[in-house]
């Protein structure tokens, strides 16, 4: 059993490394690689062979966790072609962008004067979807340049997303509990 740690995730699961991921060939390959260094297979083995199926199995769930989820694969694919990340210092400026977040979030916050709540909330949630694969497409075609002007619009692209999931979570949470009260 030897794997390099040091590799990126997309040579680890033998997938091109692109921001388009075929999830089954993911998953094939994830079940392949556990079976190979699954710690439950080196209970009886030395101390350092638990030791390295344990790391081996560590890195192969977190590449798969990077890897499924398109915004942190478009981070990692950032981070791979030299963008650096602080999440804490950036802001985005983009005023259309948000002004479109503060009316989402100003019909999120009216959803319960609706006539029918739970149709309003998913109408948010169908418009923030629909604005969500917008602006994975648009990610798609940056992430596919080596420009670096490219790369810090993708980087503000990502930066949206997750304003966008959150907005989409919240939703979703606020579509749960409404749905539990009726």
């Amino acid at each position: 059993m030897s794997f390099d740690l040091s590799s990126d995730y997309f040579h680890l699961f033998g997938i091109p490394v692109s921001f388009s991921v075929d999830t089954g060939a993911l998953m094939q390959r994830y079940r392949e690689l556990q079976q190979v260094v699954h710690p439950d297979r080196f209970a009886t083995s030395s101390e350092q062979e638990r030791r390295l199926s344990l790391q081996y199995a560590t890195h192969i769930n977190e590449g798969l966790r990077v890897l499924k989820d398109p915004l942190e694969r478009a981070r990692y694919l950032l981070q791979l072609k030299g963008v650096q990340w602080d999440d804490e210092q950036t802001t985005l400026s983009d005023p259309e962008f948000l002004m479109q977040q503060m009316e989402l979030r100003e019909s999120l916050s009216e959803v319960r004067e609706q006539s029918d709540p739970v149709e309003a909330v998913a109408d948010i949630i169908t418009n923030v979807d629909a604005i969500i694969q917008e602006n994975t497409r648009l990610l798609e075609g940056l992430l596919q340049s080596e420009d670096l002007d490219n790369l810090d619009k993708a980087k503000l692209q990502v930066r949206k997303m997750q304003f966008l999931q959150k907005m989409k979570s919240e939703a979703e949470s606020l579509e749960a509990k409404l749905e539990d009260e009726l």
